[in-house]
């Protein structure tokens, strides 16, 4: 096995690296410009074919930029968790259970908060 194959990274480790990358970001980015931006040796082509995947998840929005695209995210951080969270969600049928199931598990502070979200107090 060759030393560059025992580097890569999964798919989604990039995928998330690539979004950190956005959030950080003032403006939208090219795949160059996000390449520069990870530091950490990816082809400009691989970074390409990471933010198209993303574009077709729905994940990030792409503008024309010259010959080529830029990226941004779609949503912040918090937001694409929550989505995620509510795609679980509809994953299973039974959805009183997977609530009640999820809202046991929370950590004592987390559960307060949750607790004052749904009474209507973000203070």
């Amino acid at each position: 096995m060759t030393e560059a194959r025992d580097e890569r990274r999964p798919a989604g480790e990039l995928e998330t690296a690539v979004m950190a990358a956005l959030w950080a970001a003032e403006t939208p980015l090219t795949p160059g410009r996000l390449q520069s931006e990870l530091g950490f040796g990816l082809a400009r082509t691989t970074v390409a074919t990471i933010v198209s995947r993303l574009h077709e998840k729905g994940l990030v929005r792409r503008e024309r930029q010259g010959r080529g695209y830029a990226y941004a995210p779609v949503q912040d951080a918090p937001g694409l968790t929550a989505q995620r969270m509510h795609t679980e969600l509809d994953r299973d049928t039974d959805r009183e259970t997977v609530l009640a199931r999820f809202v046991a598990q929370l950590a004592p502070g987390d559960e307060e908060v949750l607790r004052r979200l749904l009474e209507g107090d973000e203070g």
